[in-house]
């Protein structure tokens, strides 16, 4: 659906420039940002790495091991149908980890091994269960220690102090992330 709304605007876009005469400014738009999108990705790269590489030695370290210890009365908790399976928990937990340091895009294919783990568990294989769509609204929703994205793309953009905005994304992701929890408990199917 996406890729026809994108489509749709593109096109527009063009067909206004024909339009109005402004093909000269469009052209030119469409390259310095394709010059800049590299430019951004790259740098984005570069930091995805350094924290994907982090989060790698601190699995060889045990340091996950560790994290999932601490985590794991909360996960007991939220996903009570991975209580007795490690793996899952591990892969939630390295997810959410990843998440907390706001590195969402690194945070995908840890995301992709927890969905794969919890569907293990669901009690019907062509639907999700409530243990899925909670894991779901945690990775929308989930609370940012760190928003090392947005600091990055701030810095880029000339901000002296990129994470000036600490505070403010604290209090919203928590409360964003507390009451996405308590809706999908509340609206949880009971078959699990």
């Amino acid at each position: 659906m996406m890729n026809y709304i994108w489509s749709g605007m593109i096109v527009l876009a063009i067909i206004f420039a024909v339009c109005s005469g402004n093909t000269q400014a469009v052209s030119d738009a469409v390259f310095s940002a394709a010059d800049e999108a590299v430019t951004v990705t790259l740098k984005m790269l570069g930091m995805f790495c350094l924290w994907g590489g982090l989060m790698r030695v601190a699995r060889q370290a045990g340091l996950t091991d560790r994290f999932v210890k601490l985590l794991s009365p909360l996960l007991n908790r939220l996903f009570p149908g991975i209580r007795n399976d490690a793996a899952a928990k591990s892969a939630v937990s390295m997810n959410i980890t990843a998440n907390l340091f706001g590195l969402g895009n690194a945070a995908t294919p840890l995301g992709i091994e927890a969905m794969r783990r919890l569907k293990r568990h669901a009690p019907f294989q062509d639907t999700a269960s409530n243990d899925m769509i909670l894991f779901v609204v945690l990775n929308s929703a989930c609370i940012r220690l760190i928003p090392t994205t947005v600091a990055m793309l701030r810095h880029e953009s000339g901000s002296h102090v990129p994470m000036e905005i600490l505070p403010a994304t604290l209090c919203v992701s928590f409360l964003g992330c507390a009451g996405a929890i308590l809706l999908t408990k509340l609206l949880g199917r009971k078959h699990g």
